[in-house]
C-alpha cells in the first residue's frame, strides 16, 4: 500500500472514531432529553393534584437564562441554546398538558 493509500485508511479510521464519538454522544444526549420529559410528567402530575397552573413563564425565563449563561462560560451561541430551550419547552407544555387533561392527544 503506498503513503497516499495508507494515510487515506488512517483518515477513513479518525473519521469513523468520531463519527462513533458522535453517535455515542447522540445516544445520552436522547436519554438525556426523555429523562427530562418523565420529569415533567411528574411535575405536570404534582400541578394537576395541587391546582398549580400549568404555565410557569418565570420559570421558563430562569431555565433560558440558565442555558444562555452556560453558552456564555462554555463558548456556545447563546441564540442557538435559547432556540434549544424553545423546542424543548414547547414539547415540555405539550406534554404537560396532556398529563393535566388540558388537551387531547395529536
Amino acid at each position: 500500500m503506498g503513503d497516499s493509500a495508507a494515510r487515506s485508511g488512517d483518515a477513513d479510521r479518525e473519521l469513523e472514531g468520531l463519527r462513533g464519538e458522535l453517535d455515542s454522544i447522540d445516544a445520552r444526549l436522547l436519554d438525556v432529553v426523555r429523562d427530562r420529559i418523565e420529569v415533567c410528567v411528574r411535575v405536570a402530575h404534582h400541578k394537576r393534584e395541587h391546582g398549580v397552573p400549568m404555565m410557569q413563564p418565570h420559570r421558563i425565563g430562569i431555565v433560558q437564562e440558565r442555558a444562555a449563561r452556560y453558552g456564555e462560560r462554555n463558548g456556545i451561541d447563546q441564540d442557538f441554546l435559547r432556540r434549544l430551550y424553545d423546542l424543548i419547552i414547547v414539547e415540555t407544555c405539550r406534554v404537560e398538558d396532556l398529563v393535566m387533561g388540558n388537551t387531547t392527544a395529536s
